[in-house]
């Protein structure tokens, strides 16, 4: 049961909180990080090991997570030095992967059970199974279909439903292996390719709790809602020993203690 976890972003989005913290690492509810709670997470569905690929502020990140062992999960690293997009840290790293293995970004919060993701990959043969979700979009305006210059139809403020990618992923290393190393790759390139390839990739459709961290309205609904669902999100935390406060202030240099 091995991750791959994309902490690398520089987390433009959600500026000011990302001046000084890199994404993975801001707070949720005063008290725990996004990485901390989806390394919770990770270890109570079963995952003993964690890649975890990082650049911006890489190293406020590896010294908050160490060797993973307060987890009891054996992380390592992907140190990327410039920016290789969502698929592209790990095609130098294949090695060190097993067939299949789960990939995730760093900024989600979700109560998805990973293990079941990545087992129904398995099952399926998929060259990537994707976690998808519900989302819809209100239109502001009055919408004008129009043919020949004339309006044939209209539809007062309509809302769009569609499905979108969870930043949750259950992957085959083969599907990878025919893709160059050290070049940027992202997963929208990837989708495109395996379509054109004729490779369909499988859809695990959830219903529960998700949201984007990276978004500042997700971000601030989190922190709104973390006290009520936090047994839905880090389940059996309440058995675990009383921590202090789990991002120590010497992460972030005697500068920023000052």
């Amino acid at each position: 049961m091995h991750a791959v976890v994309m902490a690398g972003g520089k987390g433009t989005r959600l500026r000011p909180y990302t001046t000084c913290v890199p994404k993975p690492l801001v707070p949720i509810g005063d008290r725990y990080s996004i990485l901390e709670v989806v390394f919770h997470q990770l270890a109570h569905c079963g995952f003993t090991h964690v890649t975890l690929a990082i650049g911006h502020m890489g190293h406020l990140i590896r010294s908050f997570v160490g060797d993973g062992s307060r987890w009891g999960i054996q992380v390592d690293y992907l140190d990327e030095v410039t920016p290789l997009g969502t698929i592209g840290p790990m095609l130098g790293a294949l090695d060190r992967l097993p067939e299949h293995f789960l990939v995730m970004n760093g900024d989600v919060l979700t109560d998805l059970d990973y293990g079941t993701l990545l087992r129904d990959h398995v099952a399926s043969g998929a060259p990537v199974t994707v976690a998808t979700y519900p989302r819809e979009v209100r239109s502001e305006f009055g919408v004008l279909d129009i043919q020949g210059g004339n309006i044939v139809q209209f539809r007062e403020k309509p809302v769009f439903d569609f499905m979108v990618s969870m930043g949750i992923y259950g992957f085959t290393r083969s599907t990878l292996a025919r893709y160059p190393a050290g070049q940027p790759f992202g997963f929208d390139q990837l989708i495109l390719d395996l379509l054109s390839r004729g490779e369909r990739p499988a859809s695990y459709a959830f219903r529960g709790y998700w949201l984007d961290i990276g978004r500042p309205d997700d971000y601030d609904r989190a922190n709104e809602e973390f006290a009520k669902y936090i047994d839905l999100l880090m389940p059996g935390l309440h058995d675990q020993t009383p921590e202090q406060p789990t991002i120590p202030l010497e992460t972030f240099g005697a500068q920023a203690v000052q």
